[in-house]
């Protein structure tokens, strides 16, 4: 069914049909439940705070509480909550720290841990470029700007092998 048919089907039934309707998508369809509950109660806060536990956790698991010990360093994990709050339409600044925040995590352990896999390297550069291609594109790279330039300088520090296309990206903004 084309949008322009569905507009015509919808444009035919009564107020008490649409409502009934959409209640019938709520209860069958979890995405529905879920974006309504967030559309009447965004909570942006408490979502963002579980998202940076879980993120965290990738790195950092908890310990003592009968969990895994050893970290799984999955970028998908941040991938899905990302991709979540944009299609929920969560504020851009929220998404774009959760961007930022999954790189910051990830460099922590890194500085802490040898870490052998290179493509743990491609990945946190795909999430760089990510998150500059988000704030660029949302026009808030000036609130973010000094934590994009962090993260490029512990690059350095860290010494990744890598740098040089994290340094490209950060050209862009001279």
């Amino acid at each position: 069914m084309s949008k322009r048919d569905l507009k015509k089907y919808l444009a035919e039934l009564t107020k008490a049909q649409l409502e009934e309707q959409i209640m019938e998508l709520y209860e069958k369809f979890s995405p529905v439940k879920v974006y309504y509950d967030f559309a009447f109660n965004p909570k942006e806060d408490k979502l963002l705070q579980e998202c940076k536990l879980k993120i965290s956790n990738e790195y950092f698991p908890l310990k003592g509480t009968g969990k895994r010990k050893k970290p799984k360093m999955r970028r998908s994990v941040a991938q899905k909550y990302i991709k979540h709050f944009i299609l929920l339409g969560v504020d851009p600044f929220v998404i774009a720290d959760i961007m930022l925040y999954n790189i910051e995590i990830a460099q922590t352990f890194a500085s802490e841990n040898t870490i052998k896999q290179e493509l743990f390297f491609k990945s946190m550069l795909n999430s760089f470029q990510q998150a500059v291609d988000f704030i660029i594109s949302n026009g808030i790279l000036k609130e973010f700007y000094t934590r994009i330039n962090a993260i490029h300088e512990e690059t350095i520090q860290q010494k990744w092998n890598n740098e040089p296309e994290f340094y490209r990206i950060m050209e862009q903004f001279e």
